[in-house]
């Protein structure tokens, strides 16, 4: 008898970003008081039709040092079906940014929300404003800074909050192939996870940058689908606007000025899901992800990626089938599928309510985890 979604646990975990707070150095690098409402706020439309921008409804602008903001997001999320988030963790060699939430998590057990950790290990640059190569806060390795690092971990993987498969803490990493003796790494969390008293730690490397490698080849157990998939789009996710060669030629013959139109790459939405679904299956274990829209133009002037026409009915058919992939995929207790994001407002993709859709997509996921 087939499996089927209605009979077994989904357990959906929405990625999390910490920045909706100033820190010193964020004060430093982009100004007093910056925080992603920052760019969200100034964001603009950048042709006819164009979402933006994203502003909150319910929970407003918070601020993430305030221990009520956490509560009212736990409880808002578990009344949709969220079992947990997936936070988003910055350690530099020991220096942490935009730790204070996740301290502030770990001391308050009032908040009451499962969660797990993803190491986003990448250097910090001046993307925001387009000066990619502008290394701010760079991401250096070495065996003594990953003791150091398991061991703050473990203080978080010991509270009963911390998601665990078959007793094992799950933890994430955004770029397993940036550090260079990565499987003397996990071997050392692995020992460290045991003396702690663990069975062992649940790894799973994300699949953002480097596909298709075998999480094993890293010490890894499972990988996680980045959604969306920049690097796999595949021929059903075509341009909304015309290809960059025909364009110049257009703009160059009628004497047309660029636009911010034309600066930008817009897709699909429909067209991204149905591409992702269509991915060749993978030979090892492989999380499903989805995203209920996707639009960085807020924090890019030019050079965004924007998937335009999300709609919560789209999403809903979207998150149904990959559960129904995750049923059959996966044993019981690894049923998790990954939702992007929680709260990414500067990149158009966020499960909490905005000014447009109220809670249309919360209740896409209640849609289908209680069907």
């Amino acid at each position: 008898m087939k499996e089927t979604v209605e009979n077994h646990s989904i357990k959906a975990i929405a990625i999390y970003l910490p920045q909706f707070h100033p820190i010193p150095e964020n004060d430093m690098w982009w100004g007093k008081g910056f925080t992603e409402w920052t760019n969200v706020t100034r964001s603009k439309p950048k042709f006819k039709g164009h979402y933006q921008p994203h502003l909150p409804a319910d929970l407003g602008f918070y601020d993430l040092r305030l221990l009520e903001t956490h509560i009212d997001q736990a409880n808002l999320a578990k009344q949709y079906g969220i079992h947990g988030f997936c936070y988003y963790h910055y350690w530099f060699n020991g220096k942490l940014l935009l730790e204070q939430p996740l301290h502030l998590v770990l001391k308050n057990k009032e908040i009451d929300m499962p969660f797990c950790l993803c190491w986003a290990n990448e250097n910090w640059t001046r993307r925001w404003d387009g000066f990619d190569n502008q290394v701010l806060q760079p991401q250096q390795y070495s065996i003594e800074d990953d003791k150091e690092h398991i061991q703050y971990l473990i203080n978080f993987f010991q509270d009963e909050r911390y998601i665990k498969i078959d007793g094992k803490p799950v933890f994430l990493m955004y770029r397993s192939e940036s550090h260079p003796d990565i499987n003397t790494a996990v071997d050392i969390w692995r020992e460290q996870a045991k003396l702690a008293g663990f069975p062992d730690l649940f790894l799973i490397r994300v699949e953002n940058f480097e596909k298709n490698i075998d999480p094993k080849l890293h010490g890894f157990d499972a990988g996680l689908e980045f959604a969306p998939d920049f690097f796999d789009l595949g021929s059903s996710a075509t341009y909304i606007n015309p290809t960059k060669d025909k364009l110049e030629k257009f703009l160059h013959k009628k004497k047309i000025v660029r636009n911010e139109y034309f600066d930008n790459t817009v897709y699909l939405y429909s067209a991204l899901m149905e591409t992702t679904l269509a991915k060749e299956e993978r030979t090892y274990k492989y999380f499903r992800s989805v995203c209920p829209s996707w639009d960085n133009s807020a924090r890019r002037q030019s050079g965004a990626t924007i998937y335009k026409d999300s709609t919560p009915e789209l999403f809903e058919t979207w998150l149904k089938i990959a559960a129904q992939m995750t049923v059959s995929t996966f044993r019981e207790s690894e049923r998790f599928i990954f939702i992007n994001a929680w709260n990414e407002w500067g990149e158009g993709c966020h499960l909490e309510p905005d000014q447009k859709w109220g809670h249309a997509y919360l209740q896409a996921v209640k849609n289908v985890l209680n069907s």
